[in-house]
């Protein structure tokens, strides 16, 4: 019977084992037919070193799609007069790179030629008549230049493509350009994959085949994309061959391995309201999950399997049935750290639920704190629900990772002022991890509907030019990423720069403190402000002033704090004036109809259950 290699390229990171490939092959197993997977980016990170491997994955010139460029030649072959003119108009005028970083690129670059060879000599290709590349974000060219080099010294091995570089439209068009590529998997290959393996050992035409690209007499043609429906039906990732080559490798000393798992494809959410800059679930935005049996099952078979309790969760959104079972039931067995993506308009309760269950790292869809630009990208959030979330992962020891984006169509000079004010009095919480202008993706509404946004002249990213030997409508059938034309108006990094110089200010200041709140005796309650860049402040709320400030842990409304039995006899002019005075001295916020408590809940706080000062065993602040 056959066998199968399926291959992981630079630039994944280090310590993920790809959730792709991990599919597949235990898909292929179980169908009966024997399949490797080799991860290659390790040998990679042998030859440059891990610390500059992580840089080429994480660094400022990353945006230029660096990763990609230096494997051109890999490609191509030796191509000056492109490789000086991507330098100058790409790495050096639109990414700012300077002269430290172009050293550190064509360092890597020159590693380029020998890692191939040793990839060639590294692997018995011979010994598989099927070799798959996955290729997201920048793997494309590093796999293409390999799968040519086995391709021409093994005529007879099966090339194929898959992954997020490949779907659609993109993966129809590199087929037709790279001749060596047999096959291209669109969309899901749970089910296709094994199919096509079946069918080339049986001789059956491939026509019947769900989300394939294939060749009929020189021609490529794309069959239709069929998603899984039931999850339960997939099996368990396979991740044994990255452990194997993680162990060999010489880098694998200094990389921390987190496991891959997936609960649920597609997003809710985006059925419901698509973010306008979201590229991701191209094929289709159906939501499906697991059931939260086979949830809980997989989570642990992968623990117990590995022995290693970090687990990030791929699903763009989490199912949010999943607090009333896979949650709870995780909380109740073996300690997991576990990585969740979640909507940002989450309630006390749920933040409660995920830190007991183990989840210590979230990616909420915060994007903005401006209630103007969260509507125009269709979040469905406020800028009130999305600081509830960052003061409730502080308090529960959850780490927020979020992004701040700016250039959004439709934006204004005010929504930027608004935020840079708002920044000042949210430095005990956690700061954007990262800030950066909007990206045009394809499948994306921006992408799909840009005269609906007012962007106009929609082409691919000036890098894919020096990139892929193609013409602009090629690049534009190949590229995921896109440069567009707004409409004549204010320089979008010039409005965004007071909110970046706060974001600034804020990661500075972010170690410096905090602002707390202190249960004391009775219904005394202690404001402690430690926030960096601020005198130390300490106040002490008693009576209907400690019952307004704790009822405001989540945004309220007049009407809502009238109702207060503290309130009962107060005039209503001291509340008044007691909420100004919180709103001064940035302990609350208010948009002038709703108050929202800024203070944290000391880590000896209380169970979730709301505003009541009771003792919570689980409660952890990082603080």
């Amino acid at each position: 019977m056959p066998s199968t290699l399926l291959v992981s390229m630079p630039f994944p990171a280090l310590d993920r084992p790809s959730l792709g490939l991990g599919l597949l092959q235990a898909g292929a197993e179980r169908a009966g037919f024997p399949c490797d997977v080799r991860y290659l980016n390790l040998a990679f990170a042998d030859f440059v070193g891990v610390e500059e491997y992580q840089w080429l994955c994480d660094g400022p010139t990353y945006i230029a799609l660096s990763g990609e460029w230096i494997f051109t030649a890999g490609l191509y072959g030796e191509r000056p007069a492109t490789d000086d003119a991507y330098v100058e108009e790409i790495l050096r005028r639109r990414c700012g790179a300077g002269d430290h970083d172009l050293a550190r690129l064509r360092r890597a670059r020159a590693y380029v030629e020998p890692f191939l060879e040793h990839c060639l000599a590294a692997v018995d290709w011979r010994a598989y008549r099927v070799v798959g590349f996955t290729s997201t974000f920048q793997q494309n060219l590093a796999s293409l230049a390999l799968a040519r080099r086995v391709k021409e010294a093994h005529p007879g091995v099966v090339i194929a493509f898959g992954g997020a570089n490949w779907e659609g439209v993109m993966g129809q068009e590199l087929h037709r350009r790279f001749s060596f590529v047999d096959v291209a998997f669109s969309g899901e290959a749970d089910e296709s994959f094994p199919a096509l393996l079946a069918s080339l050992e049986t001789g059956t035409p491939l026509a019947a085949i769900p989300g394939i690209v294939y060749r009929d007499r020189s021609r490529s043609v794309a069959t239709e994309p069929r998603p899984v429906l039931d999850l339960d039906t997939l099996a368990v990732p396979s991740f044994d061959d990255y452990f194997r080559d993680l162990d060999a490798s010489a880098s694998g000393i200094d990389v921390c391995p987190r496991l891959m798992a997936e609960t649920a494809r597609g997003c809710w959410w985006g059925a419901i309201s698509h973010c306008t800059f979201c590229g991701l679930n191209g094929a289709t935005m159906a939501f499906r999950s697991k059931s939260p049996a086979r949830v809980v099952a997989e989570l642990y078979e992968l623990h117990h399997r590995h022995g290693i309790d970090a687990l990030s969760v791929v699903d763009n959104i989490l199912d949010m049935r999943y607090f009333r079972s896979v949650l709870p039931a995780l909380a109740e067995g073996p300690r997991l750290d576990l990585f969740w993506e979640v909507k940002a308009n989450l309630s006390r309760e749920q933040v409660c639920t995920l830190a007991a269950a183990g989840v210590n790292h979230v990616q909420p869809g915060i994007e903005s704190m401006s209630d103007h630009v969260l509507g125009l990208l269709g979040k469905g959030t406020t800028v009130f629900r999305n600081v509830e979330l960052l003061k409730w992962g502080r308090e529960y020891g959850i780490h927020m990772d979020w992004n701040l984006l700016f250039g959004v169509p439709g934006e204004e000079p005010d929504d930027y002022t608004d935020q840079a004010r708002l920044f000042r009095a949210l430095t005990h919480l956690e700061p954007p991890s990262a800030c950066g202008p909007i990206r045009f993706d394809r499948f994306s509404p921006y992408h799909c509907s840009p005269a609906a946004y007012g962007i106009t002249g929609m082409r691919a990213l000036a890098a894919y030019r020096y990139l892929y030997e193609a013409d602009p409508e090629g690049l534009g059938r190949l590229a995921y990423y896109f440069d567009g034309d707004l409409p004549p108006g204010p320089d979008p990094l010039a409005m965004a720069m007071p909110a970046l110089a706060a974001v600034e200010a804020w990661r500075r200041d972010h170690c410096g403190g905090g602002l707390w709140l202190v249960p004391g005796a009775g219904d005394r309650l202690t404001l402690l402000d430690e926030r960096g860049g601020r005198p130390r402040r300490s106040s002490v709320l008693t009576g209907w002033k400690a019952a307004v400030y704790a009822a405001c842990d989540r945004a309220r409304s007049r009407a809502e704090l009238e109702q207060l039995d503290e309130l009962a006899g107060v005039d209503p002019s001291l509340v008044c004036a007691f909420l100004q005075r919180c709103q001064d001295v940035e302990v609350m916020l208010s948009d002038t109809t709703r108050w929202l408590a800024l203070a944290v809940a000391s880590p000896a706080r209380h169970d979730g259950a709301g505003p009541a000062l009771r003792r919570l065993p689980l409660a952890a602040s990082r603080g």
